[in-house]
């Protein structure tokens, strides 16, 4: 299973979407951007897309909800280690309440990977990053498999959050 992302206005997101019904196509709206989401086991119908495969799943993505995209420039020698940590403790997540889907995408054209969630709501998500089980897979990670004595991170982290519609009043 592959994931292509690709960039634009909402307008132009939607009306790619409509193009491709057949599609599993998501548009994603964020602060002051939006991309499309196209996740296929064929090829992408984007000209230029960001192209990933999926090397870790949990449910089936919706066209609702609160999707965050946590960025994370790996370098070459570290992307073992990484891609061996997370596929070991990824469904750690799987029965929090409010978590719809989740996807471990590997780049296949850069060395950014992405761990994409969709949440039912954003305070779904605030309450799991509040939770023990955040606290063990992120901020304990002292004696995990050596991640503390290799730097495999090319630059920072960071993270990115979306909507399915705008100013979604998403209940949890």
């Amino acid at each position: 299973m592959n994931i292509y992302l690709t960039s634009g206005t909402p307008e132009f997101m939607k009306s790619l979407r409509n193009k491709y019904p057949n599609e599993k196509m998501i548009v994603l709206l964020g602060s002051g951007n939006s991309m499309l989401l196209h996740e296929t086991e064929g090829k992408s119908v984007f000209q230029t897309p960001r192209s990933y495969e999926v090397i870790d799943s949990i449910n089936q993505l919706e066209d609702k909800g609160f999707f965050v995209l946590n960025h994370l420039p790996i370098s070459d020698e570290g992307r073992p280690l990484f891609e061996h940590r997370f596929l070991s403790r990824s469904h750690v997540i799987e029965s929090d309440p409010g978590l719809t889907a989740y996807r471990l995408l590997k780049p296949l054209n850069s060395e950014t990977y992405i761990t994409l969630t969709e949440w039912s709501g954003p305070n779904s998500f605030e309450a799991w990053k509040a939770s023990n089980a955040y606290k063990d897979a992120f901020e304990n990670r002292v004696g995990i498999e050596g991640i503390e004595n290799r730097n495999i991170f090319t630059s920072k982290a960071y993270v990115t959050t979306y909507t399915t519609t705008k100013n979604e009043e998403t209940k949890d």
